[in-house]
């Protein structure tokens, strides 16, 4: 098994996420035709809970086992490193057993807090049934993140990588001849086709964990005994850095998922007060925010997450390395990529909202007008990705921890009022719960970013020169997709003609937005860091 440098070890990792998060978006365009907006509604109720206690018992897990491999590796102090990997393996074992047991014992209560009072969509045992299935994963998934920590630590990135392919894949392929085989050919109840997808977790763990069980046979390995000869002072040392390393990603994307699970629990009842919405359009609504739209959100945030990669770690190396100019430089540049790249290819799905959601579903009442106002939290989801790993480098934990829970408590207060509010304006009530998580987002966002400048001395001059070239090549881009749009019709009823309708114009626009910004996406893409 061969070792991976820093850049090589890069490429691989972003290839990986990027394969993963467009097989994640590219495989519900079937399975959206076979389970239809009930059985996503219902998909969706069981998987942001699982999100959530999956964040809970292994988020983070993977990187603090990553960077203390790697440092007990340099000293090489094996015993540690040995001592360390049973113990986080302990740790996780307990902190997943205790999640599975939660989610399975207390699925009725869960299901009862989603739900509420409405009634004639899916039922309190539909979700009771849902969230047992999955919550089986919670026993798997977390001891594999365990695992592709440790390879990450000894440089094996590439195999870390295949088991997440590998992982996606076995779990899309349960998830999509499941499904059909559970409606299409045996005519179960939808419930049954939506335990089979979310139990699709559990098998593609079992999979990416066979891989990986292959590979590390190829890494040195130290027996059990070794953790014994550890003395309560190291063992306590290597807890302290797990727990230390893991809590700040565990903060963080715990808060990602709770950004959703908060608008899903009071859309439902706020919508079913509000009046005018059945319970199956409410759940249609409900299933646009948690599945099908934030699927294609993914796309956009994957590509963030692909570019970003390679950053970061740079901002790491030059702060230990007390090179402020270098940190200030790596930042700016990861919010130009934020600004040139994300924001434009934000923007055109948004426009062409419609004819995106019809290519991956069938046309609805509520999915594209929801969908063309959701995608702009992919802008901010990115830049969320950005400024917290900035944050994570810089270890400026406490301020993550401040600015997150600030930005989620505005969420939690603002979305019913603001819901209410829409609705009496004669906006889509919905469009509220969108605007709070927006209002969450950028408070989260923009308290780190003033306390950068004061307190590290980060300064945003180089970003801020660039926004006049940024805001006339925008507005050219917008220009050109609302003129295509005026005068070329979209074919809504046609897969084909409507991917050959966005390729067109995607050609054009993006064609034309690269020449007008050619030698700034030049240094900022191809450029080598000196």
């Amino acid at each position: 098994m061969k070792k991976n440098s820093f850049m090589e070890g890069a490429m691989i990792a972003t290839i990986a996420i990027i394969i993963s998060k467009l097989l994640g978006a590219l495989y519900v365009i079937p399975f959206y035709r076979i389970i239809g907006e009930q059985g996503g509604a219902l998909y969706g109720y069981a998987y942001n809970i699982y999100n959530i206690f999956l964040i809970i018992s292994s988020a983070g897990i993977p990187l603090a086992i990553s960077k203390l491999t790697s440092e007990y590796e340099a000293k090489n102090e094996q015993k540690k490193k040995t001592a360390m990997f049973n113990l986080a393996k302990h740790i996780i074992f307990i902190f997943s057993l205790l999640s599975f047991l939660i989610c399975f014992i207390g699925a009725r209560p869960i299901a009862m807090l989603i739900l509420g009072n409405l009634q004639g969509g899916n039922t309190i045992n539909d979700v009771v049934f849902a969230i047992r299935c999955v919550s089986i994963a919670l026993l798997i998934v977390p001891l594999l993140s365990v695992s592709r920590g440790y390879l990450q630590g000894h440089k094996y990135i590439s195999s870390s990588s295949f088991s997440q392919v590998i992982e996606q894949i076995v779990r899309i392929i349960i998830v999509l001849l499941g499904s059909f085989i559970a409606v299409k050919v045996l005519k179960l109840p939808i419930k049954y086709a939506v335990g089979i997808s979310v139990m699709a977790a559990t098998f593609g763990a079992i999979a990416g964990y066979i891989y990986l069980f292959i590979k590390m046979r190829h890494v040195d390995k130290m027996s059990e005994k070794e953790y014994e000869k550890i003395n309560k002072k190291d063992k306590k040392e290597i807890f302290s850095k797990i727990l230390g390393y893991s809590i700040p990603f565990i903060i963080v994307n715990i808060a990602n998922s709770l950004y959703n699970t908060t608008d899903m629990i009071l859309m439902i009842r706020t919508l079913n007060n509000i009046g005018g919405f059945t319970a199956s359009e409410i759940e249609t609504i409900s299933s646009v925010f948690t599945v099908w739209g934030n699927k294609l959100v993914t796309i956009v945030t994957s590509i963030a997450t692909g570019l970003t990669v390679s950053l970061i770690p740079s901002i790491v190396s030059a702060y230990v390395a007390k090179k402020p100019k270098e940190v200030n430089k790596y930042f700016n540049k990861a919010l130009q990529v934020l600004l040139f790249i994300i924001v434009p290819i934000t923007i055109f799905i948004s426009i062409f909202a419609s004819e995106v959601w019809n290519i991956f579903y069938t046309p609805n009442t509520h999915g594209a007008i929801i969908f063309k106002y959701l995608i702009i939290v992919a802008i901010l989801d990115s830049a969320y990705l950005i400024i917290c790993s900035t944050l994570q480098g810089l270890y400026k934990t406490k301020l993550i921890y401040a600015s997150v829970l600030l930005g989620l408590m505005l969420n939690l207060l603002l979305d019913v009022p603001l819901m209410h509010l829409f609705n009496y304006l004669g906006i889509y009530p919905y469009y509220g719960a969108i605007t709070a998580t927006i209002i969450g987002y950028v408070v989260s966002l923009g308290i780190p970013l003033v306390v950068l400048h004061k307190k590290e001395k980060l300064e945003y001059i180089e970003t801020c020169k660039k926004l006049p070239r940024l805001f006339i090549s925008i507005l050219v881009f917008i220009s050109i997709c609302l003129l295509y749009k005026s005068f070329v019709p979209s074919f809504n009823n046609s897969f084909i003609l409507n991917c050959i309708y966005l390729g067109i114009i995607g050609i054009i626009s993006v064609g034309i937005y690269v020449l007008i910004n050619y030698k700034l996406l030049k240094e900022l893409l191809f450029t080598k860091d000196k």
